[in-house]
């Protein structure tokens, strides 16, 4: 049986912690998975913590025969120098390599998906690091291992509610200039492609936000909504996709709106994640769609100011782990 590829973020955060946490909290139907880590610097933290949690050091067609016993782990040529809260530069190459080689046997074969930990992109601008973040260094490696290029798109997924930022990490005065008809098609399409493949819904339905208050108010608050993400909602009924909008964001996230629809497809960063986080911020999980590999995550930071201290909850965690093995489930069928 192959187990999901588990990195462990940070050194100087709360992914470790989570990781050892994960695997003692595990029940039945917890998906077998291996950390990438260093194991001496995963030992101190335990220790550190109090954790009397075993740690075997294995490959990863084995971690799902050691699960029940130990803690996998698949050591890296890196080693991990244990400071939690402090984050060091010089672990940016235990962070990088870590997630160079849960996307190469993922992609490979060897292993399911890739469940990431949170890091930090200080750390790893003072190293030398060239990516704005995370997502985007996924998307660089797949295109690196695949020759496709590929537009990696955040959805963030609770029991209730999931929603994709089309522009994410941007000022806001920048949103009208950087969304754009294609890039809002070319996101709902990946939405929709892969909520069938990787989710099992077999027709998606795609709510679209405008992006002024009340959908522009035909026009008097904006012409963005008539003249950008209108005809990209036409494009997608055109391609026979179930989407309607722009809607009003300020009526799109009650109960009742939630139940007709699968994804709400939102203009800006916190039109998209501030419902989902309200609902669900300790089970919410971060997955990355349109890569040619399943990747997911907790929806939360490093959270250097708790790390070591034992007070992390794992639940989001927990939640990416379960969600990967059932998206990577859906993909088989």
């Amino acid at each position: 049986m192959k187990s999901l590829a588990l990195t462990s973020g940070d050194p100087s955060g709360v992914g470790p912690e989570l990781a050892l946490a994960c695997w003692r909290n595990r029940t039945s139907d917890t998906p077998p998975f291996f950390l990438l880590t260093d194991p001496a610097f995963l030992r101190s933290r335990g220790q550190s913590m109090g954790l009397d949690i075993p740690v075997e050091v294995t490959t990863p067609q084995r971690a799902s025969q050691v699960f029940d016993r130990a803690l996998p782990v698949v050591e890296l040529a890196s080693s991990l120098t244990d400071s939690p809260g402090q984050p060091l530069a010089e672990n940016a190459t235990g962070i990088i390599e870590a997630i160079d080689r849960a996307v190469s046997l993922t992609l490979s074969g060897e292993a399911t998906a890739v469940v990431t930990c949170p890091i930090a992109k200080k750390p790893l601008y003072d190293a030398g690091f060239a990516f704005p973040g995370h997502t985007e260094y996924l998307a660089h490696l797949a295109e690196k291992h695949t020759g496709k290029a590929c537009l990696p798109v955040m959805m963030l997924a609770g029991p209730q509610l999931r929603t994709i930022p089309v522009t994410i990490h941007i000022p806001l005065a920048d949103v009208p200039a950087q969304l754009t008809t294609e890039l809002i098609y070319q996101t709902s399409c990946i939405a929709a492609r892969d909520l069938k493949a990787r989710f099992g819904i077999a027709s998606p339905r795609l709510a679209l936000s405008g992006m002024n208050p009340h959908a522009g108010e035909g026009g008097a608050l904006g012409k963005q909504d008539i003249d950008v993400v209108q005809p990209a909602v036409d494009l997608l009924v055109e391609a026979g996709i179930d989407a309607r909008g722009p809607l009003p964001a300020d009526t799109m996230f009650h109960a009742r709106a939630r139940q007709s629809y699968d994804v709400a497809i939102c203009m800006y960063h916190d039109q998209a994640l501030i419902p989902a986080k309200t609902l669900a911020f300790d089970e919410a999980v971060n997955v990355t769609l349109g890569l040619p590999f399943i990747r997911t995550s907790p929806d939360h930071g490093t959270a250097f100011n708790i790390a070591g201290r034992g007070i992390a909850r794992p639940d989001s965690l927990i939640a990416a782990l379960h969600m990967a093995a059932a998206m990577a489930a859906h993909e088989k069928v």
